[in-house]
């Protein structure tokens, strides 16, 4: 073929310079040159379609497969908290929704409110354009809301009262859920170890479910919308380093730090005296060796047994020093059996770090909420008298 292109260009070269030919007489030599063209004519022809269907490979590659058109059939899609686009697009495409994650990530970068979607559960259809998924990922009406809002200081039954008006699922099956906090919602064992040797309630998830606003998957069951919220816990605590801090700092365990916090979320009327309230408690159990006296411990004993709490002024003696209860804290020292509410980030933070203070009493001095402290008996006794004179609910 080298032969026959060379002599093809002979053909238009200076014919006044001599040269060497292979072919006698002219007859042979002009059906050489015509094979030559043809054959040159081919060899481009190969050649340009080569380059045409590299084009094609190369622009396929650059262009991102998708769908046309508004999408088929509907389907939920859940957005998990803090994706990112092309984990966003990943989800999309495991549920058919668009074709591939390069066309959402591509779509979404073109809309300048592309960054802006928001995890959550979303009504979608499968098969769409990427142009339209990101459309309708930013239409507030195609998120299905079911945001559920805990409050710091619920107690275990409450929450499954809440959760149960939101999701439609029975009280009854939060209540079985719970009853393996460690094998069936997470809760790592070491945080029911104690190092004042009590026994803890281990049968229990109470402390541990996060307050917090949740929008929970509607497809979730009791257990793992329980487990969320543990997993919430664990999240912040570790955050917070609260067990090292408290192993290291204070000298107790996480779980007993944890009962404290609780304890100061109930008693304290102001977010500005957990660290104060804190404070008391470990005074009077780890220094002073006397029976913490929280009413509190009480009303949680009672909402156990399906009664409704009271104001400390209107707890029976009988109530608040029932023998049988094991959140006693009216005669019996040292920290109830367990956590009595789910204490939020502050609680949690105030008995992680309590203020420095030798007091060993505090009372509600006002109807705000305010409390004043002190480590003297009589002035104690003078200030529930002030408190009283006040209108607190105590006498």
């Amino acid at each position: 073929m080298i032969d026959e292109l060379d002599l093809a260009f002979d053909e238009h070269a200076d014919r006044t310079r001599p040269r060497h030919r292979r072919g006698r007489g002219g007859k042979k030599s002009s059906g050489k040159s015509g094979v030559a063209f043809l054959m040159a004519f081919i060899l481009l022809a190969v050649l340009g379609g080569g380059v045409y269907f590299g084009y094609n490979k190369v622009k396929d590659f650059f262009v991102a497969a998708d769908y046309s058109g508004e999408g088929t059939d509907p389907v939920q899609v859940t957005i998990a908290k803090n994706a990112t686009l092309t984990e966003i697009g990943n989800t999309l495409v495991d549920s058919d929704v668009v074709k591939s994650t390069k066309a959402f990530v591509n779509a979404a970068g073109d809309n300048p409110r592309g960054k802006n979607i928001q995890s959550g559960t979303y009504k979608m259809r499968k098969q769409m354009a990427a142009k339209s998924a990101v459309t309708l990922l930013l239409d507030p009406k195609s998120r299905i809301t079911s945001g559920v809002t805990i409050t710091e200081g619920q107690t275990s039954m409450q929450i499954y009262a809440t959760l149960s008006k939101a999701t439609n699922i029975p009280v009854k099956d939060f209540q079985a859920a719970a009853k393996k906090p460690v094998e069936n919602l997470g809760v790592p064992d070491y945080w029911f170890k104690r190092r004042d040797n009590k026994p803890a309630a281990t049968a229990s998830i109470e402390g541990f479910l996060f307050p917090d606003t949740y929008e929970f998957d509607p497809k979730l069951n009791a257990e793992q919308i329980l487990k969320v919220m543990v997993d919430r816990f664990l999240t912040v605590t570790g955050d917070m380093q609260f067990a090292d801090n408290v192993q290291n700092n204070l000298s107790v365990s996480p779980y007993e730090a944890l009962i404290v916090a609780s304890l100061t979320q109930a008693e304290a009327g102001v977010p500005k005296d957990y660290p104060k309230i804190a404070r008391v408690a470990y005074n009077r159990v780890y220094k002073a060796n006397m029976p913490l006296e929280f009413d509190v411990t009480a009303n949680y004993w009672l909402e156990l047994n399906g009664k409704g709490a009271k104001h400390s002024g209107k707890l029976t003696a009988a109530e608040i020093d029932d023998p049988k209860n094991p959140y006693n804290t009216k005669s019996k020292r040292g920290l109830p059996l367990g956590p009595i509410d789910n204490p939020g980030q502050a609680a949690l933070q105030g008995a992680m770090q309590p203020a420095a203070g030798n007091w060993l009493y505090f009372v509600a001095i006002d109807k705000a909420g305010n409390s004043v402290f002190t480590n003297d008996y009589e002035q104690h006794r003078k200030n529930i008298t002030q408190a009283c004179r006040n209108g607190v609910p105590l006498c």
